[in-house]
């Protein structure tokens, strides 16, 4: 019995790995983007608002950057002691909080561009919509799919 937790646990570990491996090249494209802005001869065309909007979604990138890769060193400190349960724990709240830290990141980023590029009640009104699309598709639709009754085998 405790031979088959184990498995699970590891299981769902190794889960979690292709789940933050997805979400890291996403944050690392985001990251290179914003790395690179600052040097881009028209971000001295930005105002005060945009630079703002700018540190925010730099350092919401950083911050899911950094969650992500947390798991890792969490890891190497656990490695071989037989603690796969508070390693998959700890792995699924940083892949969340890095999760969290990217939709602020994006949200950010969507806006200063647009704002950037066309007047601000526009800019506004798609950061929503693509704010109302993140939540649809990582949110909504997530979450109404658990709650769902499935004939595709079991949950664990």
């Amino acid at each position: 019995m405790a031979k088959e937790t184990d498995t699970r646990w590891r299981r769902r570990y190794a889960e979690l790995l292709q789940e933050l491996r997805i979400a890291q090249m996403g944050i690392q494209i985001l990251f290179a983007f914003l790395l690179a802005l600052p040097f881009s001869s028209a971000f001295d065309e930005t105002n005060t608002f945009q630079r703002t909007l700018y540190i925010v979604s730099f350092l919401a990138t950083a911050a899911a950057a950094v969650a992500t890769i947390a798991p890792v060193a969490f890891h190497r400190a656990l490695f071989q002691q037989g603690r796969d349960p508070e390693l998959a724990r700890f792995t699924h709240w940083m892949t969340t909080t890095g999760l969290l830290l990217l939709v602020l990141a994006v949200i950010v980023a969507v806006l200063l561009v647009t704002d950037f590029v066309l007047e601000f009640p526009l800019a506004l009104a798609l950061t929503g919509l693509t704010l109302l699309w993140l939540l649809l598709l990582w949110v909504l639709v997530p979450v109404g799919r658990s709650r769902t009754d499935s004939d595709s085998g079991p949950t664990d």
